[in-house]
């Protein structure tokens, strides 16, 4: 039986809407003839998704465990309540339907590309933890719409880090598009995974006239970035906290950016982002915690002509694009097998 290729046949509720819209789908992992059906091992929790089941567990990993199993349970799917994200999965193809649009061979190693928070997921086990990773190892299944994209992981990268890199690869595919030389770009959440991948690739594109200004909230995270030569200017501020970061990027950048990149997985950091941009300039928001209604009336609210985008996690050919960025530029790929392997 073929069905919706946008999966609308396993909504159970409300009705009516997509998948990732749904509070609960259907998790039978008999797929129909346009699915494919995955052998699951390793789910990579979105960081906003992670750091709030961490926090609400005081970081406590039976508690962690019970909850994401409960979360499952209750949805079929992997979508955190509270922040609406879901993240992404590693595993081996198990079955394909015979109308799924390209067939790849049963156990191939593949990444989705799509987020939990709609894909039908069913966990028998969960094994571990890593707290520092946001990776959960399962065993379990899942069900890959026929919309749905994934990437196969290369047999010259490691899986893990492969993992790590697809789950954020939309970002800094997206900062080569936005970002032009000699622009001034500002990384909101430079430290973290998509943050280094995102001001990597705007040091690329701004040329040696442009800048890239780093802003993190911990002094550890400044050391890192200066070692690494990640960004050319490093600022130590509380995003949560839109003067000191205005204030902070005008003393450095006294036009402002050209381009303000938000990857940070904390709330109210929409206002910090703005006053850091130049009028005529662009924010894009790549952060699940993002409010659009605090960043749209905060805009009008200080009378800020800014170009605000919401980070879409696809753009064409942007796992080759991401992958590549990792697997062939010595630094980054250095930096992600010293944290994920």
């Amino acid at each position: 039986m073929t069905t919706c290729p946008y999966g609308t046949n396993r909504v159970i509720e409300p009705k009516g809407v997509l998948p990732q819209a749904a509070t609960k789908i259907d998790n039978a992992m008999t797929p129909f003839n346009n699915e494919l059906l995955i052998e699951v091992d390793t789910l990579n929790v979105d960081s906003a998704s992670f750091t709030q089941i961490k926090n609400a567990c005081d970081s406590d990993i039976e508690k962690m465990k019970t909850m994401i199993l409960d979360i499952v349970q209750s949805r079929g799917k992997m979508q955190n309540p509270v922040t609406g994200s879901g993240g992404m999965l590693l595993g081996y193809v198990k079955q394909v339907g015979k109308y799924f649009p390209s067939q790849p061979k049963v156990g191939t190693k593949i990444a989705t590309l799509v987020s939990l928070s709609l894909t039908p997921l069913k966990i028998d086990e969960i094994t571990s933890i890593n707290l520092n990773t946001d990776q959960v190892k399962i065993k379990g299944e899942a069900i890959l719409f026929e919309s749905g994209i994934y990437a196969e992981i290369p047999n010259d990268m490691n899986e893990l880090v492969a993992l790590a890199a697809l789950d954020v690869a939309g970002a800094p595919a997206q900062v080569a598009k936005l970002v032009n030389t000699n622009d001034t770009v500002v990384i909101i959440g430079a430290a973290g995974k998509s943050g280094l991948l995102c001001a990597y690739q705007a040091q690329k594109s701004v040329g040696k006239n442009g800048r890239v200004i780093g802003i993190v909230n911990e002094p550890d995270q400044v050391k890192f970035l200066s070692e690494h030569e990640v960004c050319d200017d490093i600022v130590l501020a509380d995003a949560t906290q839109a003067m000191d970061v205005y204030q902070s990027v005008k003393k450095i950048a006294p036009d402002l950016a050209d381009v303000t990149i938000n990857v940070v997985n904390v709330n109210n950091t929409e206002m910090g982002s703005i006053l850091a941009t130049k009028d005529d300039g662009t924010v894009y928001f790549f952060s699940m915690a993002t409010s659009f209604t605090k960043a749209a009336l905060g805009a009008e609210g200080v009378k800020k002509d800014v170009t605000m985008l919401i980070g879409n996690g696809y753009t064409k050919n942007h796992a080759t694009f991401t992958l590549d960025l990792v697997n062939k530029e010595p630094k980054i790929k250095q930096l992600f097998e010293e944290k994920y392997i």
